[in-house]
């Protein structure tokens, strides 16, 4: 008797979608940042298409937002901040990522990845320099109390000074 080898049932919407970055940021001030690219990756045996949809499609261009990945294949796409406002600054967009069996229509999988329009790489790197900087000047000033049981009922403090 002969096994015959099957392909799982993909269930509609659960398929794992892996695209990289996650999250865009692009920064006003500097023009390098207003086009930056995704990567669609298919670790799959079979073909996939695939649909980018905006939450805000007036303020970004996505070039070939329809297309497909052949298995084991990736492909990157491009997506331009058009419209760069002060008013815009902070706020948060979703792009959704659907992915199909080549000849299906329905969804099998979806990621979704956010991007923010922020005013200033500089500023943004000023805050993470001074955040971390906090941090390690709290980590230098930190008191850390060890615990060590000597008798029933008997506590012992040891005072670790860094």
């Amino acid at each position: 008797m002969q096994q015959q080898k099957r392909q799982p049932e993909l269930v509609e919407g659960n398929l794992p979608v892996f695209v990289f970055p996650t999250e865009l940021i692009f920064y006003a001030d500097d023009q390098s940042t207003h086009k930056q690219v995704l990567t669609l990756y298919n670790p799959y045996e079979f073909a996939l298409k695939f649909k980018v949809l905006c939450t805000t499609p007036n303020k970004y261009a996505v070039v070939d937002a329809t297309g497909a990945v052949k298995p084991q294949c990736c492909v990157d796409i491009v997506i331009r901040h058009r419209d760069v406002r002060a008013s815009y600054y902070g706020v948060i967009d979703k792009f959704r990522l659907q992915v199909s069996e080549q000849s299906q229509r329905k969804a099998l999988g979806k990621k979704e990845i956010i991007a923010t329009l922020l005013p200033s790489a500089k500023e943004q790197q000023q805050q993470k320099e001074e955040e971390e900087k906090r941090i390690k000047e709290h980590l230098a000033e930190s008191v850390f109390f060890e615990q060590t049981l000597c008798q029933p009922g008997l506590i012992t403090m040891v005072i670790l000074r860094t």
